[in-house]
């Protein structure tokens, strides 16, 4: 078991460290202090500090995660998943989302990936090609029915 330590000047370097690899929420951000071993305290304290000198922000390490999830590419449904859990409040996302939504769609992204997937596996049954499609799309996070649109 972890020792728990209450200081301060550790957990910032800590927190600096892995803001140096990529942007973090506050929420990943707090809770990889915590499995670090610092005090609960100590963290938030942290990650109030960071927030006020604007190291860190929810909404700019959204654009920046959703901006980076379109490049996979991943469909909505996989980026909000992805943003919940990293502990993005839902009207942040939302309105991310929206903002997408003049940019991005979803049918486009979903016929290119589908017709790709498809040449390679035009060896096999076209019902079978189909049906491995759909699950790939599925697993990236695009609609059912945007899917099922397009195949």
């Amino acid at each position: 078991m972890k020792k728990k330590s209450n200081n301060l000047e550790q957990a910032k370097s800590y927190a600096f460290l892995l803001l140096k690899f990529r942007l973090r929420s506050e929420n990943e951000l707090y809770q990889r202090l915590v499995k670090k071993g610092f005090f609960s305290e100590v963290a938030r304290e942290v990650v109030s500090f960071l927030k006020e000198k604007r190291f860190i922000d929810d909404k700019l390490f959204t654009k920046a995660w959703v901006d980076s999830r379109i490049k996979k590419p991943y469909g909505v449904r996989r980026i909000k998943q992805e943003l919940l859990r990293k502990g993005i409040a839902q009207e942040v996302i939302d309105k991310q989302l929206v903002q997408l939504k003049d940019s991005y769609s979803e049918v486009d992204v979903v016929r290119q990936i589908s017709e790709e997937r498809m040449a390679k596996l035009k060896g096999l049954d076209k019902d079978v090609a189909k049906r491995r499609v759909y699950g790939y799309l599925l697993r990236r996070g695009f609609s059912p029915d945007v899917i099922l649109e397009v195949l």
